[in-house]
Formats: structure tokens, sequence, C-alpha cells
């Protein structure tokens, strides 16, 4: 079999490409950039961005599934920056699977498709889509999900997995701002409520890209479906803030705002940032701020059902896999 994965050298991308190579398929990766590990693993590395038809044909031609997992990321930019990429660019790569007879694509949501604002607590994949969104990325990447999910048929298998919150090592995105933020004291709790978080290990979340894959075919269980993927341990929010920063030998939080405080500070500052065009992004969003101040944590029932997922690596496991990762990284720089 031979597998492309877009984004594969990305934090979530790489680590399904190693479960592929390691059990011996063919894989392909397909980025924007060329990544020595991947080569060094003897992946086929094509380059190019989702809108770049040509590009996107050559990785996709000879193919028999596709992982799906590259995408604009982040809570802020305009609404171009997002939908080109994660709704043109899932559009592209549905499009390729048909034209090219490809049997199965497994796409990687989130679940910020169906965050409306409140706390989502033990919900299920009933849980509908929201009217509205507060950044563009949960909006597109719902859109995308939808084309996806739209698109399973006699001809083409989908799945669509919704997996929390990746974290671990090598993560480039959610731990590094963790640290980045408590180094300079800038973290602060955000409302008094124990809001229950259930983030995923990034091992478990490849694995649970896999089982999908290895379960799916036409008219399979799992077909048409999207699954929430966490690693089933809801804890308090800032309790796993805190297990992070401490992994890095790094200080609690201690400092709090309320959770209205916070969504005021989110207007202000997209309001400046917009009025005045300024670069980077704000230090808090209207969506960060009812992030952080709501549970999130799943029901991964169907998931268990459809196809088998069991997360292996604990929260602890996998805490302290990151520590010695954040150490030998350090001693390496």
């Amino acid at each position: 079999m031979t597998i492309l994965v877009t984004g594969g050298g990305g934090f979530l991308g790489k680590a399904i490409v190693r479960l592929l190579v390691q059990r011996g398929d063919r894989v392909r990766s397909y980025s924007r950039s060329h990544y020595p590990q991947l080569q060094h693993w003897g992946v086929e590395q094509i380059n190019g961005d989702l809108a770049d038809e040509d590009a996107l044909s050559r990785a996709l031609n000879g193919c028999d599934r596709v992982f799906h997992v590259a995408a604009r990321a982040g809570v802020w930019g305009t609404y171009d920056d997002f939908y080109r990429p994660n709704v043109q660019g899932t559009k592209n790569i549905i499009e390729g699977c048909l034209k090219y007879d490809i049997g199965s694509l497994i796409y990687t949501s989130s679940p910020s498709v169906v965050f409306d604002g409140t706390d989502m607590e033990g919900v299920d994949e009933s849980v509908p889509y929201p009217d509205h969104y507060l950044a563009w990325y949960p909006r597109t990447k719902a859109l995308a999900e939808k084309l996806v999910l739209e698109a399973n048929s006699a001809k083409l298998a989908t799945v669509a997995l919704r997996p929390h919150l990746i974290w671990g090592p090598e993560d480039n995105h959610l731990v590094p701002r963790i640290l980045e933020r408590g180094r300079a004291g800038a973290l602060r709790k955000i409302g008094r409520k124990p809001c229950l978080v259930d983030c995923v290990y990034i091992d478990n979340a490849a694995q649970a890209h896999v089982q999908a894959a290895d379960q799916l075919s036409v008219g399979s269980q799992n077909a048409g479906k999207c699954y929430f993927i966490a690693n089933d341990e809801p804890l308090p929010l800032w309790e796993m803030v805190n297990r992070i920063l401490d992994a890095a030998d790094l200080p609690s939080v201690r400092a709090s705002i309320s959770a209205r405080s916070a969504y005021l500070a989110g207007w202000v500052l997209e309001t400046i940032y917009r009025l005045f065009k300024l670069p980077g992004e704000p230090r808090m969003t209207r969506f960060v701020a009812k992030e952080l101040s709501t549970s999130h944590w799943f029901d991964l029932s169907a998931a268990k059902r459809d196809f088998g997922y069991r997360p292996d690596v604990s929260t602890a496991e996998g805490l302290e896999r990151l520590r010695v990762w954040l150490q030998d990284d350090a001693r390496d720089s």
C-alpha cells in the first residue's frame, strides 16, 4: 500500500508517518518544506501547498490511501488566510482522491468545529455545529469536515477525527506557547471554576488515525463519520498547564483574571489589531478567552467501539517523556 500524508513533516503528520514506516507501508509526504528526518526514514517527499494543484496531483497519483493532516492553525489572521488551505485545500484533496481512484481519506479535524463558547462536558459526536464562531480556524475546519463527510460514497470512504489539544515531545505549537508565556510570567488563570479538559498525547493521536484508517473501507462502520479523540483522562485545565510547566522546571501559574475580563480584553485587542493592522497576533482573543474558561472533555465510546481506539500512553507517562525530551533539547541547544 502507498499512503500519502499531507503535512507529513509536522507534529502530528510526522508521528503518523513514523507508525506507517515502522510497519512497512510505502509512505509519501506532501509538505511545503523538505524534512531530513523523513528522508532518513526513506519517505518520498513532494513539496507544495494545498492550493498547488499540479504538485498535489503528483503527490496523489498512485496512492491507495490519504491522511489529510495539513492545515492552517492558529487564532489570528484573515478569513482567506484560513479558507484557502483549510477549505479549498481540502476540496483539492477530495477531487484528487476521486480522480486517482484512491479508496480512503482520513481527515484531521478538531473539536473546535462544534465549540459554541460554552462547556463541553462528556459530549459525543451528536453535538451540532454552532451557528457562530469566534475565530476563522474552527469555522474553516468545520466547513472542511463537512466536505469530507459528504464526500463519503461508494467510491471513496472518508472519516474525520477530532483530536483535542495534541501535546508531547517535538510539539511546535501548544507546549512552546505555554513555556514561552510561563518563562515571561505572562500566564493567568482565567475564571474561578475548575474547568476539566481532556487533551491527547501525540502517540495516542497518531495511533487513532492509523486504527481508524485500518478499519475504513466503503460501507465500513466508521465510514462517513466523525470521532472525538482524547486521552480519556479529564483534568482541571490549569493543573494540566502547571504539569507541563513543571516538566520544564518552571513555576506554576498563580495569578488569575476573571473570565469576563479576559473576554473583554480579547475583544479590545482584536479591535486594535484589526484597526491598526498590527503584525503578529493579540496576546488574548475572544476565542482563547472562552477556550480557557470552559470545560472540554468528550465521550470516546464511538472511537472505542468502531475502530478499537485505546490511549496507550497515559498523561503521567507522557509528561515524563516530555520532561526527558525538554532536558535533552536544552542540552543540545
